[in-house]
């Protein structure tokens, strides 16, 4: 292993620990397969559906077909601390569509439109179980 600086070994043995923690962990839930994930439209008179539920290590995906963009965060405003996994979907334009992040504790978390933060049509409940 001569000229192949520490810093390399150690982030590769890092990522192989991880690896094999991962494959061997009856625990850890697999993420389904994309068309599986939930999906909540986001529309001009809100969110459709303002509620669903996820299977543990699921993921939910949004739609906005709405003419405005619009801005997808977890609650608490502004903190949006509640449920990272939620902040994946972020800044959406009209016509866009993004997932959020795999769903890994059993829990109710609530989302909101960053920039209509009191606007309770464009709120919601993501409930993983």
């Amino acid at each position: 292993m001569a000229g192949v600086r520490p810093s390399v070994i150690v982030r590769l043995a890092g990522a192989a620990a991880l690896a094999t923690s991962c494959a061997s962990s009856p625990t850890t839930p697999a993420p389904p397969p994309p068309d599986n994930a939930p999906t909540i439209t986001v529309t001009s008179v809100g969110v459709i559906p303002n509620a669903v539920t996820v299977a543990l290590g699921g993921r939910v995906l949004f739609v906005n077909q709405d003419t405005v963009s619009h801005n997808i965060q977890s609650d608490p405003h502004p903190e949006r601390d509640q449920c990272p996994e939620i902040n994946q979907v972020g800044f959406l334009e009209p016509g866009d569509s993004r997932e959020t992040g795999n769903f890994v504790t059993a829990e109710t978390c609530g989302f909101h439109d960053f920039d209509m933060a009191f606007v309770t049509s464009l709120q919601g409940t993501i409930t993983v179980r």
